[in-house]
């Protein structure tokens, strides 16, 4: 713990961006909790206290900081390989799970009893999973609250918030600020919705947009030199996001046109899981690193491309098989151009209920792989919003990438 202390007080006071989101500061003299890159002056260290998450720290009763904001921080899971149960519940929550289903039907899901798992978060966190549920919608409130014009009934439905009261005294209460004071001066108005997502550097941009750019699905997907960006469905949700990258910030600017405000959450959640903005380059480093055979090959900050779904993640690695990339492409392309809607330019994957239906003549494929992509969207149309974090499905994947 005292090696662990020490490099935490090393990266607060170089403010390395590498543990960005990996620990949080409490400052006792002010009461409130920071990034370790906080540009505030740097508190003496008696004063400072080191927490493994934002959730830890406001359990302690500190209070987010304004100007780094650690809603910003990229996602850290400091219990990450101690309880696999845990962690799967962990993933399950900060997908949303609990915004419309009950911690029973949680414990359901994960085949452990209500007590369980209640001790495995008091254990480890301190706190109850209802409780961890709601520190991390106020957080993505603020963050809203922050960098949109989102009006504040649409951010409290956008957090999984069922009302703009209960948001509002559960934000008041957390947060020990109103939802008025963290918007300051920023007002409300239409549009798309902006969001800043960090990351920890490096961050091998060229890599990720060489392995997309192979694979593009034109009107599905674009792709520039610093940006990407793709259209989406979410439980009926349509929109598209662009993101901008910014190598010098350890950022993406991300801008989000969707309708429906209270998909906002999840669909921040999968933006991060395709661009792999949690990854931990430092800890994958210090793994690979230990592989004699992997050489040159090793590259630092390489990152998994992820998908928007398991769905279609699932349909692209079947068309895949036995192909080449350029192969599968063309089939995915034409899939997406004979079954998927369609608004202007743009285009989006066909939904699973619309594949189950049809007999895909448009691919020229064998009947067996055919029947084979009709019973996964079958099976998928009855399970749409059970998304485990996968990575894309590509045997191509992997430090040759």
């Amino acid at each position: 713990m005292l090696d662990m202390m020490e490099t935490w007080r090393r990266a607060r006071e170089s403010r390395d961006h590498r543990f960005d989101g990996k620990f949080f500061v409490g400052v006792v003299t002010t009461g409130i909790y920071c990034r370790p890159i906080c540009p505030a002056r740097s508190a003496s260290e008696e004063n400072v206290r080191y927490f493994g998450s934002a959730v830890e720290a406001a359990g302690q009763g500190f209070r987010p900081c304004l100007r780094c904001r650690p809603d910003s921080a990229p996602g850290s899971n400091p219990w990450k390989g101690v309880d696999t149960t845990l962690e799967r519940a962990v993933s399950l929550i900060d997908a949303g799970f609990l915004h419309q289903q009950s911690v029973t039907e949680l414990c359901d899901k994960l085949g452990v009893s209500d007590r369980y798992l209640r001790k495995l978060f008091s254990s480890r966190l301190g706190l109850s999973p209802k409780q961890y549920s709601l520190y991390q919608q106020i957080l993505f409130a603020k963050k809203l609250l922050h960098e949109t014009r989102l009006p504040v009934s649409d951010i409290a439905f956008a957090a999984g918030f069922n009302s703009v009261r209960r948001f509002n005294d559960s934000f008041s209460s957390i947060l020990k600020l109103t939802p008025s004071q963290v918007r300051g001066s920023g007002g409300s108005g239409p549009g798309p919705v902006s969001v800043r997502l960090a990351f920890r550097p490096p961050y091998d941009w060229d890599r990720w947009r060489s392995f997309v750019s192979a694979r593009l699905i034109d009107g599905m997907e674009w792709l520039d030199e610093q940006s990407y960006g793709r259209t989406f469905e979410i439980d009926g949700a349509k929109g598209w996001f662009t993101a901008q990258h910014h190598n010098s910030e350890n950022c993406f600017d991300v801008e989000i046109h969707l309708h429906q405000p209270a998909a906002l959450f999840r669909v921040v959640k999968r933006i991060r899981r395709i661009l792999d903005l949690d990854a931990d380059p430092q800890s994958i480093h210090s793994h690979l690193s230990l592989i004699e055979s992997l050489g040159d090959r090793f590259i630092p900050g390489l990152r998994i491309p992820g998908v928007w779904s398991c769905y279609e993640a699932g349909i692209r690695a079947v068309l895949g098989q036995q192909v080449t990339v350029t192969a599968a492409t063309n089939m995915v392309r034409t899939l997406v151009s004979e079954h998927g809607d369609r608004e202007g330019d743009k285009r989006w994957f066909p939904a699973p209920s619309v594949l189950a239906a049809s007999d895909l003549h448009c691919l020229k494929m064998p009947g067996k792989r055919k029947h084979a992509l009709r019973d996964l969207a079958a099976l998928c149309s009855t399970r749409e919003g059970d998304e485990p974090r996968i990575g894309f499905p590509s045997r191509e994947l992997g430090v040759g990438l």
